[in-house]
């Protein structure tokens, strides 16, 4: 229960490298001890009393039996030992223990490549061989008798090119130690390269990686070339935006039960937040310190709800506040394990009625939606909103709840009232948009399976402004600032913050939700968690739901980002994101990846986690409450402003 720093707080790259240094002062003194025991006529026990050394022979034998236990720097230099490493483990998880040991004081790497799903009996092939035999094939990276794993971001492979490191995770936390800076830039290459190969499934030319990005990406084909003045310039020193600093704490103020099996939180600005759950939707009221319990729940009969003209059994997984929060559009799979729904259902808040079902219909033909979301950042506040955009795997497009005649259709007179298609566009087959959200001026960002990110103006839905190539794993939600200056992907593994500004042929700043970007697009930037948070995460869980905080005013920033894994949420300040000379930035190769957050950890998986409207921030906090939802739980947490 409760709070927790960041992982990192209690176990710093600075322990880990004097870990590191102990070990090797260690053996180093252990070194010179026995070899200065064979040196020293006083110590040792063959010198007799007149003085007489031991045989050149018997010194010999002895040497070479010292080299063998404590790897001396001329056996480190071997030639025969191709690709020298040092390996740690990394054991005692997050307790007052946890250490990094040393696991093999002098072995080698090697990247091979396999067709094999278990390498128990593979032999080392060469690197440069493409040995996998017919079929699919992919990189793997050996580490002596002890590692073997498939070369993927789901190794959380971290570098610290200043100590010639990297730690990832294979079943546990690995540390590779390099003797020399050319041994650790060639790992880093070699990994790089093979993880490219990995996921598009080609060579990693040059020529290949200008095919998978694209020309006008060349930053991100080549982040150390990359122009990160548009990073610099909209970094806003002078709105109002307090960074977390590293003393800051994070204080739980409330946490209620929540009648278990919660599925989505829905956050009001207004008066009410709710949560959807198996029962039905339970109401909470908006606090400056978080959110209360009031008692209330609307609750669905026996869980069943008629959508789209058939009786359905699924509880509703998305809640969408309109109508100045006063009505909620609740969505439920038509299929279980598939999130596409044929219609959703609109409930009156104040009287706790479901007043329509809607179908979702075009062409006088049914349709399903995979989500929704409201017209703009803020329009859940307009009392006069009817309008609301959809998503599904290959449409976009705007649904209006009036008629024709500009009547609203009522349940009672309706059996399925069909929403009117207004505007948008069905693309054809392959677009894979997996989803969706909106800016302040109704621009809209959609992410896709293939991991591209697609900027639509608030004009057309018909053609993207802008196409984000992606880096290979699919976007599995997406946030947008209310500027429309930043977008956020996340992904299983990671988040992708990218910078939407350029410089138009006129010398004017514009985002590209509103024109093509050119060639000088700015390279985006990674979220991450540490290795040993990533494992501590559980090998099965996998990030969700990255947002930014919540603001619905021009000229306000927002300042944090939250994204969910297992029994995290995870806080990473944002001016310190996009500081180009931020520390985690520094001995880097690729793209920069940020590990400076801060975590909340509960006690069982969660459902969401959300930061309340901008408003309900206080003087003593630089962000408004944070909501985490657990299946059984709902609890409010802020950001202490003590220093």
């Amino acid at each position: 229960m409760g709070t927790s720093q960041s992982r990192e707080d209690r176990i710093t790259d600075s322990e880990s490298e004097e870990d590191y240094e102990e070990e090797e002062e260690e053996e180093e003194e252990q070194y010179d001890d026995v070899s200065g025991d064979h040196q020293n006529p006083q110590s040792s026990s063959s010198t007799s009393s007149s003085g007489t050394h031991k045989s050149i022979d018997d010194i010999d034998v002895k040497l070479k039996s010292l080299k063998l236990k404590y790897n001396s720097p001329q056996q480190q230099q071997n030639p025969n030992l191709k690709n020298p490493v040092k390996l740690y483990l990394h054991i005692g998880g997050n307790t007052p223990k946890a250490k990094w040991v040393v696991s093999d004081k002098l072995t080698s790497y090697n990247f091979i490549k396999t067709s094999k799903i278990n390498g128990d009996d593979d032999e080392d092939g060469d690197e440069s061989d493409g040995g996998g035999g017919k079929g699919e094939s992919w990189w793997v990276l050996k580490v002596g008798s002890k590692v073997r794993a498939r070369v993927s971001t789901e190794m959380q492979l971290k570098m610290f090119g200043d100590q010639k490191r990297v730690d990832f995770v294979d079943k546990a936390v690995w540390a590779l130690k390099f003797l020399t800076d050319e041994g650790y830039r060639n790992f880093v290459t070699q990994f790089q390269n093979c993880l490219f190969e990995n996921v598009y499934g080609m060579e990693a030319s040059e020529e290949n990686k200008v095919k998978a990005y694209g020309k006008e990406f060349m930053g991100w084909l080549k982040p150390e070339a990359a122009d990160d003045s548009m990073w610099e310039d909209a970094e806003d020193h002078n709105l109002d935006s307090t960074p977390v600093k590293g003393s800051q704490e994070l204080m739980e103020e409330f946490e209620e039960a929540a009648n278990g099996g919660v599925q989505s939180l829905a956050l009001g600005a207004l008066d009410n937040s709710f949560l959807v759950n198996d029962l039905g939707v339970q109401v909470y009221r908006n606090f400056n310190r978080g959110i209360h319990g009031k008692g209330i729940c609307v609750k669905f009969d026996g869980g069943s709800y008629r959508s789209g003209g058939n009786m359905e059994n699924s509880t509703p997984k998305k809640a969408l506040l309109m109508r100045a929060e006063t009505n909620m559009m609740l969505m439920s799979p038509a299929n279980e394990g598939k999130p596409n729904a044929t219609g959703l259902k609109q409930v009156d808040i104040e009287t706790g009625k479901i007043v329509t079902e809607w179908k979702f219909e075009k062409d006088g033909t049914d349709i399903t939606m995979r989500d929704i979301t409201n017209d703009t950042k803020g329009s859940q506040l307009d009392p006069s909103e009817s309008t609301f955009l959809g998503l599904d795997d290959n449409r976009l497009c705007q649904w209006d709840m009036r008629d024709r005649k500009g009547m609203v259709q009522n349940i009672a007179t309706s059996g399925s009232p069909v929403l009117h298609w207004t505007q948008g566009h069905q693309f054809s087959r392959g677009t894979n948009f997996q989803c969706f959200a909106s800016t302040g001026d109704g621009s809209i960002v959609v992410g896709s399976l293939d991991g591209k990110i697609r900027l639509y103006s608030k004009t057309s839905m018909r053609q993207a402004k802008t196409a984000f190539p992606g880096l290979g794993s699919p976007i599995t939600h997406v946030d947008v600032t209310y500027d429309g200056k930043w977008v956020l992907g996340t992904t299983d593994t990671y988040l992708i913050l990218i910078c939407t500004l350029f410089t138009d042929k006129d010398g004017k700043t514009k985002t590209g939700f509103s024109g093509r970007m050119g060639n000088r697009i700015p390279a985006p930037r990674l979220l991450k968690l540490t290795p040993l948070d990533s494992h501590l995460a559980g090998n099965h869980n996998k990030f969700h739901g990255g947002h930014f905080s919540w603001v619905t005013e021009n000229g306000k920033q927002e300042r944090h980002l939250v994204a969910t894994v297992g029994k995290f949420s995870v806080i990473w300040d944002f001016q310190q994101v996009k500081n180009s000379a931020h520390e985690c930035y520094r001995n880097q190769q690729g793209l920069k990846s940020c590990y400076c957050y801060k975590i909340v950890l509960k006690d069982e998986s969660i459902v969401e986690s959300r930061f309340m409207h901008d408003k309900f921030a206080v003087s003593d906090s630089p962000e408004a409450p944070l909501v985490v939802a657990t299946p059984m739980k709902v609890s409010s947490i802020s950001l202490s402003g003590r220093r």
